[in-house]
């Protein structure tokens, strides 16, 4: 009896996690300022049930921000189990773009707990690297982008994503720009079966020294 009562409060302290987490990601895109305790009414939870999840406006941002990053990088495996590897690396750059630009509105609280959190990189940066290494990796492997492609190659290839406006020209400007980012990749493909057996490139750092990191911040079908 004791452990399913443990167990029924750890589900519901979960439950009211998520719930906070929903309520603030709608929220903290309209307003930046948010009122703390408004999210918690909307929530349908005390303050002090706030309080003991996110300590404070900084820590709940960043964790919107991770989960959120989450999600998307975790898309990349999924579409490679279903399509084939150009295809999965277009659709995911898709899924990106819908993200950044339906995120524009949580960009100044991001920016906000960052710097109160002494400048840290964005969360989930670690995770979208991976994904985007995974997604070369396999295309490299089968030869359907051009050798030697480096995660921050692509990175900064579509640094734009980021400026682009929620409006409604700007899902034509995500696909115009992530199209002709697949069309870069593509130029000097050895072709499909061409790559197997070398040793894709990963992060290796360009000859002169490191390159630059480009940070950034999904759902279905590939448009934009």
């Amino acid at each position: 009896m004791r452990a399913e009562r443990e167990a029924r409060l750890r589900s519901d302290a979960q439950a009211n996690r998520e719930r906070i987490l929903e309520v603030a990601l709608v929220e903290l895109t309209r307003s930046a300022d948010v009122p703390l305790s408004a999210i918690a009414k909307k929530a349908g939870v005390g303050q002090g049930t706030l309080y003991r999840n996110f300590p404070s406006r900084e820590a709940l941002v960043l964790e919107i921000y991770r989960h959120e990053m989450r999600q998307v990088a975790d898309t990349a495996a999924e579409l490679l189990r279903t399509r084939a590897p150009d295809q999965a690396l277009r659709e995911w750059m898709g899924h990106l773009a819908r993200f950044a630009m339906a995120k524009a509105g949580l960009a100044d609280a991001l920016h906000k707990a960052i710097s109160a959190s002494c400048g840290q990189e964005k969360p989930g940066h670690g995770q979208m690297t991976e994904a985007v290494a995974l997604l070369l990796r396999a295309n490299e492997e089968v030869g359907t982008i051009r050798p030697g492609v480096t995660t921050d190659d692509f990175l900064l290839a579509i640094a734009g994503l980021w400026q682009i406006g929620p409006d409604e020209n700007g899902q034509a400007r995500a696909r115009r720009l992530l199209d002709l980012v697949m069309d870069g990749l593509r130029t000097g493909a050895p072709g499909p079966g061409a790559g197997r057996g070398r040793q894709p490139t990963g992060r290796a750092e360009p000859a002169g020294g490191p390159r630059a990191s480009a940070g950034g911040g999904l759902r279905s079908s590939v448009a934009p």
